[in-house]
């Protein structure tokens, strides 16, 4: 049975990146392609090479740095209970959701301060007997 496998512009086109990107991700840790050819330029990626870049590229839409990424993907490659490996998922989640939440309680006051000043400049206008712009 013949195995998938995948070259580094194959993955970048798929997923829409820059090769230079593939390679950060295989510094980080996230890929380890195999290395063939002259000083082992060449990089062959596995079907479970594409599965990681897919689960970083996820979890970095969902806020997660690339540490955390690799550590979370790397529990799913041990043999570990898949308990631990959920409860830590979770935990970063959650960590996640409640920056999030904080950021947007920020914006939500900074856009009301900003209505307030509007509020104010177009009542001094008013009185000035100038219209807003």
């Amino acid at each position: 049975m013949a195995t998938t496998t995948y070259t580094i512009s194959d993955l970048a086109k798929e997923f829409d990146l820059t090769t230079r990107a593939m390679r950060f991700y295989e510094d980080m840790g996230l890929l380890r392609p195999e290395r063939t050819g002259p000083g082992g330029r060449n990089r062959t990626y596995s079907a479970r090479d594409r599965t990681r870049l897919k689960l970083t590229l996820r979890a970095k839409r969902l806020g997660l740095s690339l540490t955390e990424a690799r550590e979370i993907i790397d529990m799913y490659d041990s043999p570990r209970d898949t308990g631990a490996q959920l409860n830590k998922f979770l935990a970063v989640l959650a960590q996640h959701r409640r920056q999030i939440e904080e950021q947007m309680a920020d914006l939500q006051a900074n856009l009301d301060e900003v209505k307030v000043h509007e509020k104010e400049a177009r009542a001094l206008l008013a009185r000035t007997g100038k219209s807003a712009k």
